[in-house]
């Protein structure tokens, strides 16, 4: 198998209504001691500057010899989901073997390319091909981990540290932050479910594309994630802010348990929701607002969508 550090990338960047942030992210991806072949930004219907921005930004872009840039304009806000899904499939379209993907508040650190490549390698050398992402290591923009970005570990997460390999921690999901992702793994298990809109989308993605094998967590490949306030979430914390996006949640986490894991694994969803919101003493109109969405969660089941190979 070739080295993945020989190998062309294709980072790609979903962004919407987040200029600034967006800026910082690309200068970030500039400042990489080992630079993808591509970058991909998917604008994800943005009411702001960003559309503007970015065709100055294609015009002036001054890596162009080493870094070839495609702005992909999506007709409609299709969420982080439907946005991941453009972009992969774009970076599928132009013939990258891995692709690098991250929201636009996750600013990469300047190694942060090189070590997951570097990663990759060795956990291939430890664990076989099948090895199907490495994720980095998410933290706030103080330094301190990112609560709501950890990986779930494997039971034996330990097993290539065993091997020698240091900065390398078996986990079985992670976040869309900063996750490079094989070719391969696009044509065996198609993309993410644009469906999902927001939230879970990259958890039952990296849930799916583990089946042989666990990801990989490269602890020394650092994304800083400018996410405002660092904390977890859980559905004690619904309020009339958030109630839309706990409603993904809360619809897109139920489909998965009901569809592709058990029945079982689906009522014991519900009843985790309902406990937690009843802790949280969450206002009873937001509670039925959910569980009417763990009620589509029963007739919402996305089919999985694959890239077409390119062109001879």
């Amino acid at each position: 198998m070739p080295s993945a550090n020989t190998s062309t990338v294709a980072a790609i960047v979903v962004t919407y209504n987040r200029l600034e942030k967006l800026k910082n992210v690309l200068a970030s991806l500039e400042a990489q001691t080992r630079l993808p072949e591509h970058l991909v930004i998917v604008n994800n219907a943005s009411t702001d500057d960003t559309a503007a921005y970015l065709a100055e930004y294609e015009r002036d872009f001054t890596l162009k010899d080493k870094v070839r840039i495609t702005i992909v304009t999506l007709p409609e806000n299709a969420g982080g989901a439907g946005g991941f899904s453009a972009g992969m499939r774009k970076g599928y379209e132009l013939g990258a073997d891995f692709v690098w993907i991250f929201d636009d508040d996750g600013y990469p650190q300047p190694a942060a390319l090189a070590k997951l490549l570097e990663g990759y390698d060795n956990a291939v050398a430890g664990l076989g091909t099948d090895v199907p992402y490495v994720c980095s290591m998410v933290k706030f923009i103080d330094g301190s981990i990112s609560e709501m970005n950890n990986p779930i570990p494997t039971w034996d997460w330990g097993r290539l540290q065993a091997m020698g390999y240091d900065n390398l921690v078996m986990v079985t999901s992670c976040s869309f932050v900063s996750v490079l992702i094989p070719r391969w793994v696009m044509e065996a298990f198609g993309l993410p479910y644009k469906e999902y809109f927001i939230w879970f989308d990259d958890a039952e993605y990296t849930l799916r594309i583990t089946q042989s094998c666990p990801g990989v967590e490269v602890t020394d490949s650092i994304v800083l994630h400018d996410m405002g306030v660092n904390q977890g979430v859980n559905y004690s914390m619904v309020n009339d802010r958030n109630v839309w996006k706990f409603s993904y949640g809360a619809r897109n986490e139920g489909s998965y348990r009901l569809h592709h894991r058990n029945v079982w694994q689906y009522l014991y969803f519900c009843l985790v929701v309902h406990n937690a919101m009843r802790r949280g003493r969450v206002a009873k109109p937001l509670r039925r607002k959910i569980y009417g969405q763990l009620l589509k969660a029963i007739t919402f089941n996305p089919k999985v969508d694959f890239p077409q190979r390119p062109e001879a």
